[in-house]
């Protein structure tokens, strides 16, 4: 009996987690079916993702500081779209008032979401981390890892030798959980997989419902390709070590 109740308090804890990516996902649903009078579909996802911050914020469900993260991967997703729209990577083929050089202004949500569920998992689960390698080496192999998302259209792609880096970096670094009184752990590559096959997931709702597309869905839907988690399992880390560094940063000033 004890292993389901833990099994259902770690879930309600997941699910309480991923509010924010549930409101994009929804509304990215509801929009491509119901269209809001005098307001272009793109400029109306936007306005209701700030409303979701904004209630989520005003109730306590999300701090001050988590704001300030979500805010700065919010930065980083918008300027990585818009080099990867001008590249001809994906496009936002609707019109709307809010685009900056193509790209929707609500597309940097869809990365601050993932920040915003590093901070609710980090505090539901009262999260800590073992073996961290330090700011140093973890902030070095960060911006290597964004960098390649811009540099290998024109150098060759050296995401497979990040990713190695990668478990060479954290082979030691432990994630440490606890349900109600338990404590457990789970090697931080594997959160890694797990959560980078999840936004994969995530990504195919989001083209399935028009929130971008890719070249080969713009005459009809297809899976996006697997390929793609690796993308992801690498942004992961760039969020997981923002996240982190700013954890510990207020910890010690405290």
């Amino acid at each position: 009996m004890k292993p389901l109740v833990q099994l259902l308090h770690f879930g309600y804890h997941q699910a309480m987690s991923c509010i924010f990516p549930v409101a994009i996902f929804g509304t990215l649903a509801l929009s491509s079916v119901i269209q809001i009078p005098f307001l272009y579909r793109y400029d109306a996802i936007l306005l209701v993702l700030l409303a979701v911050q904004y209630l989520m914020y005003r109730s306590g469900s999300e701090t001050r500081d988590e704001i300030k993260v979500i805010c700065i991967f919010h930065v980083i997703g918008l300027v990585l779209e818009m080099y990867k729209v001008w590249m001809g990577s994906w496009s936002y083929p609707e019109p709307g008032y809010t685009k900056l050089f193509g790209v929707p202004l609500y597309s940097g949500f869809m990365y601050a979401s993932v920040a915003s569920f590093m901070c609710q998992i980090w505090r539901r689960l009262r999260m800590d981390m073992t073996g961290w390698p330090g700011f140093a080496s973890s902030f070095l192999l960060g911006g290597a890892i964004y960098i390649n998302f811009f540099t290998h259209h024109f150098i060759p792609d050296f995401r497979w030798w990040l990713t190695a880096l990668v478990f060479i970096v954290f082979r030691k670094t432990w994630i440490i959980y606890r349900v109600r009184l338990t404590t457990y752990r789970m090697p931080l590559t594997l959160a890694f997989i797990i959560v980078g096959f999840f936004i994969w997931t995530a990504e195919n709702i989001a083209t399935f419902f028009n929130g971008w597309k890719y070249p080969d869905q713009h005459d009809s839907w297809q899976l996006v390709s697997f390929s793609k988690i690796s993308s992801w399992f690498l942004l992961v880390i760039i969020s997981v070590i923002i996240v982190a560094q700013l954890k510990y940063v207020k910890a010690n000033r405290k």
